[in-house]
């Protein structure tokens, strides 16, 4: 079987939450939970690999492994470059790696540190572990960063039963205070697990500064919500009931943004992935990979702000053939690629239709003798919309081929896609980012066509597609 052409896999075994993500030494670090002994979910740990680009990344040992003399297995956590060496945990010039993660047994939930000294190739656990400790079995996935205002690391913490993220408060790493309380809030149907913390710059003018919690509830995915951190508390903007999904596909789960990121740049990137059907994916043989990597902004839209996701800039160094048209009707456009011979399991397309109407519109993807994964959008409820019953193998699960839809305005008419396509995968960015829909798909490898559709008074203002190698 293909391998992912531009998204992280781990060759031959089971991988879910990325983990410990850390820009240090001009690297990228992905930890990620991983199985090192199969690929189905079990003997949690760290494993480890580094990119310079993104795009590329080398496979490094397992960074923290099962202690199966306690039987604790190592859960999600975060990981920071701590910079003035606060726990003392450094040595001599060099600055430590310090981790945050939860120590999962049948017990309880704890929160445990680990540290390195030599750019993340080998990890020590911290002698006084654990630092944190409620006696629950529903706390964990600490998300570690340096709240500079305050001078001090904070800590959020998911206490998934509770729907609650827990913010702690530390000087030095080891010693911490509980800080507040958020929550519940937007959607609490699931365990609420693996929060994130962050601020972003507006694009108002002048910008302003917001802060962005996310969470991840385990039977809608990841939401988030916009307000303002103090160091002690968050402060949510929106009501307590409005739910802001990042992504409305099925398949993105447990995000976490790069701490110390180069350049002002805020990236994420998530297991693509969902419990409903995790653990009965196709083994290829590797089970389990990340989407491709995100670039994050807010942006004010008519309604207010929002989070807008883009792929990372780095993926136009795989672009290859560029084909492009525009001006075009729908037939003309579609027969405009059939001439071309345009195909491919691992393309980036984009395109903007312009329609006036009643009008149902979109591209079909990956298509094959009796296989597509089907793009579309229906003007009249003004709904975006990813089917993928007919994307593969679809058997393993009956919520597999369910339909992913999201709420879409046009903008003056029109509508423009950014599409990421993949060996396994369709990730699709619509209004500027603020709609994104990630969806795991399991077709043939000559399931590589390409075409476009649609009713109506409808127009390919633009198509643009690139091979990505």
């Amino acid at each position: 079987m293909n391998a992912p052409t531009f998204h992280f896999i781990c060759p031959d075994h089971w991988i879910n939450d990325p983990n410990g993500l850390v820009y240090a030494d001009a690297e990228w670090h992905l930890f990620y939970q991983l199985n090192p002994f199969g690929n189905d979910w079990g003997h949690m740990s760290w494993g480890h690999a580094v990119s310079r680009d993104l795009l590329h990344w080398e496979h490094l040992p397992i960074a923290l492994r099962e202690d199966v003399e306690r039987g604790e297995m190592i859960f999600s956590g975060s990981a920071a470059v701590d910079w003035h060496n606060t726990s003392g945990l450094g040595t001599g010039a060099r600055l430590p790696l310090v981790a945050a993660y939860t120590a999962h047994s049948a017990r309880e939930q704890t929160q445990h540190l680990a540290f390195s000294v030599d750019g993340g190739r080998t990890w020590v656990p911290y002698a006084d572990n654990p630092v944190i400790a409620i006696g629950s079995r529903e706390f964990r996935d600490p998300k570690l960063f340096w709240h500079a205002p305050t001078r001090r690391w904070v800590m959020a913490c998911a206490l998934a039963d509770r729907h609650q993220v827990r913010f702690y408060g530390s000087v030095d790493l080891r010693a911490w205070t509980l800080l507040s309380d958020f929550g519940p809030a937007g959607s609490a149907d699931g365990l609420w697990e693996c929060p994130d913390l962050f601020w972003l710059p507006t694009d108002d003018d002048p910008p302003q500064q917001r802060w962005v919690l996310k969470v991840d509830d385990q039977r809608l995915g990841a939401q988030y919500f916009i307000g303002q951190f103090d160091g002690v508390r968050f402060t949510c903007e929106d009501p307590p009931d409005r739910i802001r999904r990042v992504d409305f596909g099925r398949d993105f789960y447990a995000a976490q943004s790069w701490n110390d990121a180069p350049a002002g740049r805020h990236v994420w990137l998530a297991w693509m992935n969902h419990w409903d059907y995790a653990r009965r994916t196709p083994a290829l043989p590797w089970r389990g990979m990340m989407t491709l990597p995100r670039e994050l902004a807010l942006r004010r839209f008519p309604d207010g702000l929002h989070l807008v996701q883009c792929p990372v800039r780095e993926l136009r160094n795989l672009r290859r053939t560029h084909h492009g048209c525009a001006g075009l009707s729908v037939a003309e456009a579609d027969s405009w690629l059939r001439e071309r011979g345009v195909r491919g399991t691992a393309l980036e397309i984009a395109a903007e239709f312009a329609c006036a109407g009643a009008a149902t519109f979109g591209l079909h993807v990956r298509t094959g003798a009796a296989e597509q994964t089907t793009i579309s959008y229906h003007a009249p409820e003004g709904r975006l919309m990813v089917d993928r019953s007919r994307s593969g193998d679809v058997s393993f699960s009956p919520r597999f081929d369910e339909r992913s839809v999201a709420p879409c305005p046009l903008r003056n008419g029109t509508l423009a896609l950014h599409i990421m396509v993949d060996a396994y995968s369709v990730e699709v960015f619509a209004d500027g980012g603020r709609v994104v829909l990630s969806s795991l798909i399991f077709p043939q490898p000559e399931s590589d066509g390409v075409r476009i559709f649609g009713d109506g008074e409808v127009w390919v203002e633009s198509f643009e597609v690139w091979p990505l190698a």
